[in-house]
């Protein structure tokens, strides 16, 4: 089946318009399953679902999305493009529920008899923190902003993140290891400064 995307997606690089239609069938259960993984760690209520997740990341992959056909050195940059995808569309959704025009987060209360507590942490600020930090670390080490993608927007285990990267495992885990603590010192230390 590897051998068959590959092959796919070098029929869309040469320009076959047929070739998109061979390929979502064999993509699609595992970007599914990646989507849905994705979606598990969403707030409950989540309005945004798998298959949804799925066709617009899609659309954005070989729909061309306005920028030209997308080129993909096979299988693994496909799957790291899909998860590039994923989480830029998972990040405007959280924006976009951020605005005040959709209610930023806000609802009637009523305060009667309500004791004052510290309110909980909305995810969509947490996805939002995540997506600006890696950014950032895009910038400074993209090895390392990349496999933060695979392993966290699609659910890629470090091996599988590795072999889409075309690094070794052992590698994989040592930039795994920087990633994380460098996302969570910036994380922390934008949370600690807001005017940063």
């Amino acid at each position: 089946m590897a051998d068959d995307v590959t092959q796919i997606l070098s029929a869309i690089d040469g320009g076959d318009p047929h070739a998109a239609s061979r390929l979502l069938p064999l993509v699609y259960d595992e970007l599914r399953k990646l989507a849905a993984h994705r979606l598990a760690g969403e707030r409950p209520g989540q309005t945004l679902q798998a298959t949804a997740l799925v066709h617009d990341a899609y659309l954005r992959l070989v729909g061309g999305g306005g920028g030209g056909p997308m080129r993909w050195d096979g299988r693994g940059h496909f799957f790291a493009a899909a998860a590039e995808a994923m989480r830029r569309i998972l990040v405007d959704n959280a924006r976009r529920k951020r605005r005040t025009k959709h209610g930023g987060g806000l609802g009637r209360v009523d305060l009667e008899g309500v004791e004052a507590a510290a309110p909980a942490p909305d995810p969509r600020d947490d996805l939002v923190a995540l997506d600006a930090a890696l950014t950032r670390l895009a910038a400074a080490e993209p090895q390392a902003a990349k496999l933060v993608e695979l392993r966290h927007f699609t659910g890629l285990s470090v091996a599988d993140a590795a072999a889409a990267l075309g690094i070794s495992p052992r590698s994989a885990d040592r930039v795994w290891s920087f990633a994380r603590a460098w996302l969570h010192r910036e994380i922390s230390e934008t949370a600690a400064d807001p005017d940063a």
